[in-house]
């Protein structure tokens, strides 16, 4: 989230809208199957014609009333803003729109990156559109540790096999995995993998000097660790550093010119909270300040 509040209410009217196109206009228009409550109404639409903005609003009552006292009273008022903008946009404004009606492998890769674009934005913004968002936020606000695109790929499975055996189409179970885990993946990238997504680790004699090149080609603190060599036992500097993959191609030649017999270690880091990098505060987090 950001300071200004008319920012993040605009972000999060975008994200509903990219989030609801990407499952109205490309999903639902091709019979792909997609995650949680949106997929439960997916279903009532196809079967019975029911509006799935109505009826996510209707299923949403029960799920709200389990994880309210987990998450908290900011989190869902402004969920419950996204609910009604999500039923909005997929009741009223994008009917009146064209749905793509290609190729369905296209219909799926697209559906799945506009709807992780989509989520990423209502979810950086500490909100979500209800269902099983509520639940997965709960998971991620109690276990902090896992990565949030993977419980929404893990909440989505039921939701995708219980359609491909009401409509008989087991293809659309395999679209429909596919459809979410390119979500899920583009959810994770957004909210963690663009800002940071690597740990410099660097063996030298002079760590000191060390922490100096950092700073001035990429502008980025370290920490050192006193270590000792196996073999011979003699003292060693051990420098970590969090840092962008540019930053990183920065650092290991600053480092190599430095000191062309230190030993870098680079490691993929999923998330990375503290000074200098973004971090996601979900469901009470702002409630008590």
């Amino acid at each position: 989230m950001t300071k200004n509040k008319t920012m993040n209410l605009l972000l999060e009217v975008l994200g509903c809208f990219i989030s609801a196109a990407g499952i109205y206009s490309f999903a639902v228009a091709s019979g792909v199957p997609v995650t949680g409550v949106a997929g439960v109404c997916a279903i009532l639409y196809r079967l019975l014609g029911i509006p799935m903005g109505l009826s996510n609003v209707l299923i949403n009552i029960p799920i709200i009333l389990f994880s309210y006292k987990v998450l908290g009273k900011s989190f869902l008022l402004r969920s419950l803003r996204c609910m009604v903008l999500f039923a909005l946009f997929t009741d009223y404004l994008l009917p009146a729109l064209p749905v793509y009606t290609g190729d369905r492998l296209l219909a799926t890769l697209c559906g799945g990156v506009i709807c992780g674009i989509g989520d990423a934005l209502i979810y950086m913004q500490n909100s979500s559109t209800g269902g099983i968002d509520f639940i997965t936020m709960a998971v991620k606000v109690k276990r902090p540790h896992l990565p949030f695109g993977n419980i929404t790929f893990a909440a989505a499975l039921a939701v995708i096999v219980a359609n491909g055996l009401v409509f008989h189409d087991v293809d659309s179970i395999i679209y429909g995995l596919i459809f979410n885990f390119v979500s899920s993946a583009v959810i994770n990238k957004m909210m963690f993998g663009f800002s940071s997504s690597m740990l410099a680790m660097i063996v030298t004699d002079d760590g000191e000097a060390a922490c100096r090149e950092i700073d001035r080609v990429a502008d980025r603190g370290a920490t050192i660790l006193q270590g000792r060599g196996g073999y011979g036992g003699a003292p060693k500097d051990v420098v970590l550093c969090a840092c962008s993959n540019k930053q990183l191609y920065e650092i290991e030649h600053a480092m190599q010119d430095m000191d062309p017999s230190c030993f870098i270690i680079m490691l993929q880091s999923n998330e990375v909270h503290g000074e200098g990098f973004r971090q996601l505060e979900l469901g009470k987090v702002e409630d008590s300040k």
